[in-house]
């Protein structure tokens, strides 16, 4: 009787060391929708940020998920805020991107929004919006994983914004 090759086990190797410039370009080679992150302070004033860590997590029940830098300057308000929204950028919409991408700007001047259900402005022109409840926040290095559930949706056609090593790009389909 023939006997099998006996496969050995991999051998486990300890943790490279990547720098984090190498180990940025490398993700910058996996392409990202683009979305605006939108809430409201303790105080009641519209906060918002760029976000292209985003998924989906789960569709019985309806959760999504978000990564923020702990440093970003929003990071504040979503630590303790209940309510926020997702806006998924279209290709028009580099110039919203890159708004809420800058410091130290009133995000919002001149952008056009109204008001979900819960009060939290959405973007007008985003191809899809989505209201969320926050459902858990899990620390993560020098990010912080923000888990919504979706309490309203809403979509418009249109093409992505999309990012990729660190440039917009667009999606025809």
């Amino acid at each position: 009787m023939i006997q099998p090759p006996m496969i050995q086990p991999p051998m486990i190797q300890p943790p490279m060391l990547i720098d984090p410039s190498t180990f940025r370009a490398t993700l910058g080679r996996f392409a990202s929708g683009i979305t605006v992150i939108t809430a409201r302070d303790a105080d009641g004033r519209d906060v918002g940020m760029t976000v292209s860590a985003f998924s989906s997590l789960s569709l019985d029940p309806p959760l999504v998920l978000i990564c923020i830098d702990n440093g970003a300057s929003v990071a504040p308000v979503l630590e303790h805020c209940e309510l926020f929204g997702i806006n998924v950028l279209s290709d028009e919409q580099e110039p919203i991107s890159r708004r809420f991408a800058e410091k130290e700007v009133d995000r919002f001047e001149g952008v056009a929004y109204h008001r979900g259900q819960h009060g939290i402005a959405l973007l007008d022109g985003a191809l899809a919006q989505m209201e969320c409840r926050v459902h858990a926040r899990y620390p993560a290095g020098d990010h912080t994983i923000l888990v919504g559930a979706v309490e309203g949706t809403a979509v418009h056609e249109g093409h992505p914004l999309v990012y990729y090593r660190g440039g917009y790009g667009r999606l025809d389909r």
